[in-house]
């Protein structure tokens, strides 16, 4: 079974092997708490599967928090083992396969008016850059004459009205389409710049 909670969507898809047996994609903004369990239990079998792929982020805080945490807490009552994938090389392996790009740049909303983003050529698919958080003018700059593709798009749709860009977001259903090295990686959060608050070092009486 496959779980993506990590943006503006909340999509959930469940495979016999390499065959897609059932899935569900809809746009809740911030509802995936509510949305999550219900799509989960509509599967054939509440969704019940040898293998968890969830989606760790970049994207929003609370999304990816509850799509871990659902996959974790699923993964240890079926006693089955949960793996993640990153959101944006999963934008870059469905646009590869959906319309033959070789090189693009997935792109999606980031926190502070910023846009995560990251380099992809095909086949195979290989990352160009390290994932990044930038201001949208920033992004434009590092992202040259590639394609780009995300809702992250939208921040950068002003700056450049001339060019095409093309909306999209994450979807549990193209989780196959990603090499098995993408969707190998640790369930926990990956959320693509460090946090807002910092810790307070020890003996350090926090300003009031």
């Amino acid at each position: 079974m496959v779980i993506d909670t990590a943006t503006a969507a909340c999509s959930v898809a469940l495979f016999a092997g390499e065959r897609l047996l059932a899935r569900a994609h809809a746009l809740v903004g911030r509802g995936h708490a509510e949305q999550l369990l219900p799509m989960i239990a509509q599967l054939p079998d509440g969704g019940r599967a040898e293998l968890i792929l969830v989606d760790i982020g970049p994207g929003s805080f609370t999304g990816v928090r509850v799509g871990v945490a659902a996959a974790r807490a699923l993964a240890l009552g079926w006693e089955v083992e949960a793996r993640g994938y990153s959101s944006l090389p999963l934008i870059a392996a469905a646009a590869f396969a959906r319309a033959g790009h070789r090189e693009l740049v997935a792109v999606l909303e980031g926190g502070h008016g910023e846009v995560f983003m990251q380099g992809f050529t095909a086949p195979p698919l290989l990352a160009t850059d390290a994932l990044a958080s930038r201001p949208p003018a920033a992004a434009l700059a590092a992202i040259g004459d590639r394609a780009a593709i995300g809702e992250g798009t939208r921040r950068l749709a002003p700056l450049a009205p001339d060019r095409e860009w093309e909306h999209a977001l994450p979807d549990a259903a193209d989780a196959l389409l990603l090499p098995l090295a993408f969707r190998a990686l640790p369930p926990r959060p990956l959320y693509g710049r460090a946090p807002d608050a910092k810790p307070v070092p020890s003996g350090v009486e926090p300003s009031r």
